[in-house]
């Protein structure tokens, strides 16, 4: 049977010969976006790991129009662009951000809630890795609970990062934003599709894609897509979206899978004791109390 998702797409390579890590969620995400949004689409990436392995001299890895932003600036550069070139008379074109975890959730936060009140027309996709990976795997807002990184290790008696994982998604929803989304490239096809209707909306869009770094998560380059597939399926991240005021969860699993295994197998959380894993999962079953009682379930 032919994979309709694929057939979807363009054929056609707009990321390509990059020197991103084996494995690199990141880049299977920045992949798939612009093989949706096409040639037309001026891409605007902060200084973070996609701009790092995208922007070699004198080789560029965009065959569409790109550019490097301040690391606090991808939505006002997108801002930009976006006005400039409607000024210009163009209006077959997409303006896109694609922001790591850092640039997003602590760096980029003020410039992308001004983007949102402003109602600029552009989609900003946040590729979370769940750490400063380009800098050499330094803890952001949307690091996990218990997760080791280069300032948050783990010792005796603190056992890695000891805060919650920032909720973006709400945050963002939160402004009122025409549309929001989460997703994993795990379930590539509902990414895919999350970001081709983005495309036909006017206002501002968000969508944070959980993108697993193996190489700061501790994990085999050949294991990236199953572990972004058993995040969901553990219950510790959730596809859903905000549309209309509402949320809708996409994805609704009868079971989680163990949760306990899906953390053991990472480099970044073998040092957690029960005591954490029970905290961890504790933490789960209380947002999915959450989900339940707010968000509409959409299949």
């Amino acid at each position: 049977m032919a994979n309709k998702t694929a057939e979807s797409i363009s054929r056609e390579e707009f990321f390509y010969g990059h020197k991103a890590c084996a494995g690199c969620g990141g880049s299977l995400a920045v992949r798939a976006a612009l093989k949706v949004l096409g040639q037309n689409a001026v891409s605007v990436l902060p200084a973070g790991c996609m701009s790092a392995v995208g922007f070699n001299f004198p080789q560029l890895c965009f065959s569409n129009n790109s550019i490097i932003s301040t690391f606090a600036g991808t939505a006002s550069m997108l801002t930009g662009i976006e006005a400039g070139l409607r000024a210009k008379g163009y209006t077959d074109f997409t303006a896109v951000g694609f922001a790591g975890d850092g640039g997003t959730a602590d760096i980029g936060i003020q410039a992308l809630s001004g983007a949102i009140d402003r109602g600029d027309n552009i989609i900003y996709i946040c590729y979370d890795n769940e750490a400063y990976m380009n800098t050499g795997i330094q803890k952001s807002g949307l690091t996990p609970f218990g997760a080791r990184t280069t300032t948050t290790p783990a010792g005796q008696n603190i056992h890695g990062n000891i805060r919650e994982k920032k909720n973006m998604f709400e945050i963002v929803a939160a402004h009122g934003i025409p549309y929001a989304a989460t997703a994993s490239i795990g379930y590539l096809p509902d990414f895919i599709e999350k970001v081709r209707k983005a495309s036909q909306i006017k206002g501002t869009k968000y969508i944070h894609v959980i993108a697993p770094c193996p190489t700061g998560w501790g994990i085999a380059p050949d294991e990236t897509v199953e572990i972004a597939k058993e995040v969901v399926d553990s219950g510790l991240w959730y596809l859903a979206e905000y549309e209309n005021g509402r949320f809708i969860l996409n994805r609704k699993p009868k079971q989680f899978t163990d949760a306990a295994a899906y953390l053991r197998k990472q480099g970044r959380f073998r040092h957690l004791s029960d005591e954490d894993i029970a905290h961890v999962i504790e933490s789960r079953d209380r947002k999915w109390e959450y989900i339940n009682q707010n968000f509409t379930y959409g299949g």
